[in-house]
């Protein structure tokens, strides 16, 4: 077992290095702000910095190219030692912050979960909101993604990270011949959109602070706001409008919207079966939902439900975790529809969670295809996804994804109603951790936060906050008696 640990305990150590420079941002923010927390933020720097070199220097005799296999291990031991390294500056700065509570909080900021313990958010120092929504804005693309990027750096291969870490069943696929060049490509697609998301924010009246803050949660899909009221302290349709935009952008694949960039063609978009799942299911559920509120004068006018329904519908669809109104007083069917929607919209590629789309429609199309066998036993019908037949291992690796997906679900759900937490509270807490969305409903409604939670029942959802961010197989295959076989 050694033998395969201390090599990726090694990169480990690289990445650990690296990571420490995360940090410059909110120390560059405090010093602006004059908050005084600069010192708090270089500590945790230093800190991060000297564990990671001790651990590179203890394991470089174990250098080695890691094997494909080895890419799960370090994915998984890199987002929980990340995690547990960015509650440093949380904890010296809060008074009386738990390990638990603020592990949760920096999980749930890269996980992009959007999840809180905290209150008074307005009334922290500014720097410890620029960190938190930093750790938004890297998990968005993944710290791992980020890494490959860096590889002469880390002096390792990358393509097994890429394979572990990235979102979808098309992981093979590539934009450039390198995987260096690949994420980098990922990477300039990701920051160019986020400006133009901050610069826009800025337009529509938040202050360069907020908007920021809300670029970053909105692109990393991570739903951390500045204010305990999120979306809903600034109450204006336009800053609303604006984040759904972004939010719905980066529903969408960055490898998509890098090719419409290099083709000139917004036909990019439509020629993806994902793009039009994602943008037909959102279409359809607005108009419905809003229709309904409507129909049972949750709100007056046709309008305002429009616009409540749209953002706050959107904002779960997507797995971002804003919201503006506390729909959980909502008549019951559009925040159930809504988080369920969060299991299946965003597209693989996307810095969302969930199923997503891809997944969806493959199961779609096999469960069409079962039927029509039923009616002609004989007939030849492969499964499509736009233009790409499907192939059977794929389909297979589709539904033992579910399979393992639901089963968590319940699993985690389960736990959380025997810890003592009421049943709506622990399947829509347990269903919006694993899908990185945020909110749920009752205790963990959008009014409240996770604060109200025991230590046991916040490590459960922690733990299905990375399940979901790694897609549930990255971690459960740790788990296997293969996997540890020579």
């Amino acid at each position: 077992m050694l033998t395969r640990l201390l090599p990726v305990f090694h990169v480990l150590g690289g990445m650990l290095m690296f990571f420490s420079v995360t940090y410059l941002m909110p120390i560059v923010g405090s010093l602006l702000s004059s908050d005084g927390t600069w010192t708090d933020f270089v500590d945790a720097m230093v800190l991060a910095m000297g564990g990671g070199a001790l651990l590179w220097l203890l394991t470089r005799r174990h250098k080695r190219e890691l094997k494909p296999r080895d890419g799960f291990l370090l994915v998984t031991f890199a987002w929980i030692l990340m995690a547990a390294i960015a509650t440093i500056p949380l904890m010296l700065v809060i008074d009386g912050l738990s390990f638990t509570d603020a592990f949760f909080e920096t999980m749930s900021g890269l996980s992009t979960t959007g999840a809180t313990v905290l209150v008074g958010l307005e009334n922290l120092p500014p720097a410890i909101n620029l960190w938190r929504h930093e750790l938004n804005w890297l998990g968005g693309m993944g710290i791992i993604v980020l890494a490959v990027a860096i590889l002469p750096l880390l002096g390792v291969g990358g393509m097994q990270l890429v394979k572990a870490e990235a979102t979808g069943v098309n992981k093979d696929a590539k934009l450039t011949a390198r995987v260096g060049d690949t994420a980098k490509v990922l990477w300039m697609a990701y920051f160019v959109i986020t400006v133009a998301c901050i610069l826009s924010l800025r337009l529509v009246g938040m202050t360069w602070l907020d908007a920021i803050c809300h670029a970053f949660a909105a692109m990393g899909l991570g739903g951390f706001s500045t204010y305990d009221a999120s979306v809903g302290h600034f109450d204006s349709p336009a800053i609303e409008a604006v984040l759904i935009v972004f939010m719905i952008l980066a529903a969408m694949n960055f490898a998509t919207h890098f090719l419409a960039w290099r083709q000139k063609s917004l036909m990019t978009y439509w020629r993806d079966a994902e793009v039009r799942g994602v943008l037909g299911i959102l279409g359809g559920s607005i108009l419905v939902c809003s229709t309904y509120l409507w129909w049972r004068a949750t709100y007056p006018e046709f309008l305002t439900c429009l616009r409540h329904v749209a953002f706050n519908l959107v904002s779960i669809a997507t797995d971002c975790g804003f919201a503006s109104q506390d729909y959980d007083k909502w008549p019951a069917f559009v925040p159930l529809w809504m988080l369920f929607l969060s299991c299946i919209t965003v597209s693989s590629g996307s810095t969302g969670g969930g199923i997503k789309m891809v997944r969806t429609l493959i199961l779609a199309r096999q469960a069409m295809v079962e039927l029509k066998r039923l009616i002609h036993p004989q007939i030849v019908a492969p499964v499509r996804v736009g233009d790409t037949i499907v192939s059977q291992q794929i389909a297979g690796a589709v539904l033992g994804f579910i399979f393992l997906y639901i089963l968590t679900i319940g699993e985690l759900s389960f736990f959380l109603i025997a810890s003592g937490l009421d049943f709506t509270s622990s399947i829509t807490a347990v269903v919006a951790c694993i899908n990185n969305a945020g909110p749920g409903l009752n205790v963990v409604g959008p009014a409240q936060n996770y604060q109200a939670l025991t230590d046991f029942q916040t490590w459960v959802c922690s733990a299905a906050m990375l399940i979901g961010r790694l897609e549930v197989m990255t971690v459960f295959v740790l788990l296997t008696p293969a996997y540890w076989k020579q």
